[in-house]
């Protein structure tokens, strides 16, 4: 996500919207201020949590989502990393 999506808290309420979702992966900020998700599930599931994100938590302004796909991995969580 790009904009203005660090310092809002977007990785714990994206990580609380994933969780309850139930899909597995992460979310990190990146050095170019923006966050990077990485996240598995069904199709309606990733689509819910794409929709949260284009939207983000109270503060965020996010001008740019920009999926890809990438390997399963195969995790049963979801996490925030560092």
């Amino acid at each position: 996500m790009r904009g203005n999506v660090q310092g809002v808290g977007y990785r714990q309420a994206c990580c609380r919207a994933a969780t309850a979702l139930g899909v597995a992966g992460w979310v990190r900020n990146r050095s170019d201020g923006s966050v990077e998700v990485q996240a598995e599930g069904q199709n309606q599931q990733l689509l819910d949590l794409r929709l949260w994100c284009e939207s983000g938590p109270a503060g965020a302004l996010v001008s740019e989502v920009i999926p890809s796909l990438m390997p399963i991995a195969g995790d049963d969580w979801f996490e925030i990393r560092r």
